[in-house]
């Protein structure tokens, strides 16, 4: 796992991008890519905003395979990036979380109560709209799912 997370934070943008859209869509037909989603939570943290932004999207497309519960520990994890410090990183989570919901829909009123409680003061007015977007777009998405 070392050498993935080696290579999903690397310099080169460009092969670090493919290596994780190649996670990413193996990961939405195998759970091949499932026991490693410690090391995947663990990029949430980085300083790029790049490195979170793959990390949520593997992460999401893993959310499938969780029938061990293993995202009742990493959907906080998940959920603070809905204020990411940078906005595209927000609108990245933000997209995810319809994912992970739609896989998950126990977490549903979770994803929907951070969603409605977002403090989006600190964006810039020309962010702010696009992610208050994305927030009604997964709203919308969820609200069929949410378990009654």
């Amino acid at each position: 796992m070392k050498e993935i997370v080696a290579r999903l934070t690397a310099k080169d943008d460009a092969r670090a991008c493919a290596l994780a859209d190649k996670i990413i869509a193996e990961s939405r037909e195998t759970d091949a890519w499932y026991e490693y989603l410690d090391g995947f939570v663990s990029l949430l943290g980085h300083p790029k905003s790049l490195v979170r932004n793959r990390a949520l999207h593997i992460l999401a497309a893993n959310a499938q395979w969780d029938d061990e519960g293993r995202f009742d520990g990493i959907l906080p994890d998940i959920l603070d990036h809905v204020t990411d410090e940078k906005p595209i990183t927000a609108r990245q989570c933000v997209q995810v979380l319809a994912e992970v919901g739609l896989a998950q829909p126990q977490y549903v009123p979770q994803i929907l109560a951070r969603l409605r409680d977002a403090d989006l003061s600190k964006y810039r007015d020309s962010m702010r709209p696009l992610i208050e977007r994305d927030i009604v777009e997964t709203q919308r998405a969820l609200a069929e799912v949410a378990p009654a």
